[in-house]
């Protein structure tokens, strides 16, 4: 499989403003130097406790949110971006540097530039009932990219619709429904309905069956599965379930403050998790199978604020294993196996 998305050094801080004129006094640092790589065809799961980022890089990502820093690579070639590496290491100050970040790093986009990116690229969202215009038809919320970028019209929009419906079990029958008249399974098949309208190549979930019963959650797995094999589509995948993460999931990241820590196969972290929380994520997840109880780990103190992280290893304060070296360094997602990648100086 070939790269689909290089994410290097990806930033997005939001800024503190106070006072009476509003003035920045500091900065949420949501996603703080994230490098990822999602191969075309992968199904890609993130997992991390809230507050970690993991919906702020997805939308970073589908740049629904412009980053701060960093490169978002969709689709480029690797000499490319051998060559931006090079030139930057020259400095910035180079208009050809420039005229390549501005041709194929999707972080520099704008404009019309992003508007023509989002046909390859969508999000469908964590609760369905908000992302869905109660005021719109079925057909009108299913129809509406087709009609933005002026695709289809009439007749043929409406029989796209009614296919686009068929794809994720819903009949044409309701199309003259509003979105309140649905249950949450039907109404997250409209939001999967809506994100194929444009034949993406890429679709960023956001933790979409977190809110629907467990015989709903394995339908709308099996729907995204189908859909992936029949339309080659690469997934990113937000989950706080780590059950399903690995079951559906080729590689999951994990994330924590703003950072990945861990990326492997599902069997590598749920048997062999190498950093500390990753071990602590998978300790506290229920599995109903004796042979793979692994204990409890209880950590230590509370979440450091994404305001105000530690210096080093933003884990560190919580971490057993912590040196001196990781209060005062911060580790990089280095590869210590085969597809196994772990930001910790003293892996397990």
């Amino acid at each position: 499989m070939n790269t689909l998305i290089d994410i290097r050094s990806l930033k997005k801080h939001f800024p503190i403003v106070g006072g009476v004129l509003r003035r920045p006094i500091g900065m949420v640092r949501a996603v703080d130097g994230v490098s990822l790589v999602i191969k075309r065809g992968q199904w890609l799961g993130l997992v991390g406790e809230s507050g970690c980022g993991k919906t702020t890089l997805a939308k970073t990502v589908v740049r629904l949110l412009k980053p701060t820093s960093g490169h978002i690579y969709f689709d480029i070639p690797d000499e490319v971006k051998v060559e931006i590496e090079e030139l930057e290491s020259l400095g910035r100050n180079n208009s050809k540097l420039n005229s390549l970040l501005k041709e194929n790093d999707l972080a520099t986009f704008s404009g019309s530039r992003v508007r023509l990116f989002r046909r390859r690229a969508q999000l469908v969202h964590q609760d369905p009932f908000t992302s869905l215009d109660p005021r719109m038809k079925i057909k009108d919320i299913v129809g509406e990219p087709l009609r933005i970028y002026r695709i289809l019209s009439g007749q043929a929009l409406k029989t796209a619709v009614e296919e686009l419906l068929h794809t994720v079990g819903l009949s044409a029958g309701q199309l003259s429904r509003y979105p309140h008249q649905f249950s949450g399974g039907q109404r997250q098949r409209i939001a999967i309905a809506r994100a194929l309208a444009m034949k993406p190549e890429f679709i960023a979930f956001d933790e979409p069956t977190s809110a629907l019963d467990v015989s709903v959650q394995a339908q709308i797995l099996n729907l995204l599965k189908d859909l992936k094999k029949e339309f080659g589509l690469t997934y990113l995948y937000i989950t706080h379930e780590l059950l399903i993460a690995e079951s559906v999931c080729d590689y999951i990241a994990v994330m924590y403050l703003g950072k990945v820590v861990e990326m492997a196969r599902p069997e590598e972290i749920f048997h062999k998790p190498l950093h500390p929380y990753s071990q602590s994520l998978v300790a506290s997840t229920p599995v109903p199978d004796p042979k793979r109880r692994v204990g409890r780990i209880v950590l230590r103190g509370e979440v450091p604020s994404p305001s105000n992280p530690p210096p080093g290893c933003t884990f560190h304060p919580r971490c057993s294993r912590a040196s001196q070296e990781c209060r005062e360094l911060e580790p990089a997602l280095e590869p210590v196996g085969e597809d196994h990648y772990v930001a910790c100086f003293h892996p397990l």
